[in-house]
């Protein structure tokens, strides 16, 4: 926060983008960096730290809002900076009353708990923590579930997440393409889109040992009996490295999904899971406000 307040101490009003590549600069940001974005991806991370920098700095009264997207130093923020702090964190802000009740209304023992380590967190990037999270904990739980399952019931969950992405037309007509050819390494035959312009070859294996590459060989050889070269190869587990770097060699167009890309696409795609909560993040809509 002392940074952004430092920033402002030229009086001038400013937009956020300007404190961004002004701040950029200062943290000698790479173009990766500052391109990071929060988990959602909605937002990049040196915005948002920003953004909430000059909400604190605001509610402790150092710096105002003057017009739509534009904010400048009060003189109790010029105050502050002439004072020279080494530090403006949110600990040196409870100094101000105004501060302290904001913080009231969010304030958490883990909050207290990060604060305190100095491991403090937007909040966009404490709930974005909190749902990958629980979505990590998900998908375990799921991986585990499809292992447990039986190979015509994992071969059930496979027809329905290519259909949910958009392949095979409807269940039935998918349902009856995979798993009904089992012929030299392929397990069924699916239609790449609705119309059936094209189609995917599929293998569909849950097992528990790594897919190494004589299996994918199997399967490209099979494609290439039937002139194909599209092909999906899902698996329950993993592959091995030499199973991923002769798929890349190859001129047939490959597509591994391991265990674990398995369960992402199943979590993405609501395929054996349901929602429980829904939470709409929301932003003031800064248009709204403007009177002609």
């Amino acid at each position: 926060m002392l940074p952004l307040l430092r920033f402002l101490s030229d009086e001038n009003e400013h937009k956020i983008d300007e404190a961004i590549v002004a701040l950029s600069k200062e943290f000698g940001l790479s173009p990766e960096e500052q391109q990071k974005t929060l988990p959602s991806g909605q937002q990049t991370v040196i915005r948002n730290r920003i953004g909430w920098a000059r909400t604190y700095l605001a509610k402790a009264g150092l710096i105002e809002t003057v017009r739509r997207g534009l904010f400048r130093m009060t003189e109790k923020g010029k105050t502050i900076l002439s004072s020279k702090p080494e530090r403006i964190d949110i600990h040196f802000l409870e100094q101000f009353p105004d501060f302290v009740a904001f913080r009231d209304l969010h304030h958490k023992d883990g909050d207290e708990k990060k604060e305190a380590s100095g491991e403090a967190q937007t909040p966009e990037e404490a709930f974005d923590d909190a749902y990958q999270r629980l979505r990590a904990d998900l998908e375990t739980e799921l991986l585990e579930l499809v292992k447990a399952a039986s190979p015509a019931f994992f071969e059930r969950i496979v027809v329905e997440l290519l259909v949910k992405m958009g392949y095979g037309g409807n269940l039935h007509d998918a349902g009856r393409a995979v798993g009904q050819v089992g012929d030299g390494g392929i397990d069924g035959i699916i239609k790449e889109d609705r119309l059936g312009l094209d189609v995917i070859y599929i293998q569909a294996k849950r097992w528990d040992a790594t897919v190494g590459r004589p299996e994918i060989q199997k399967f490209v050889g099979a494609l290439g009996g039937n002139r194909a070269r599209k092909g999906v190869f899902i698996t329950s587990s993993g592959f091995s490295k030499d199973a991923v770097e002769f798929v890349d060699r190859i001129e047939s167009k490959i597509v591994l999904i391991d265990g674990q890309e398995l369960a992402r696409l199943m979590v993405d795609h609501g395929v054996g899971v349901s929602t429980i909560q829904t939470y709409d993040v929301k932003k003031v809509d800064s248009d709204y406000f403007v009177e002609e």
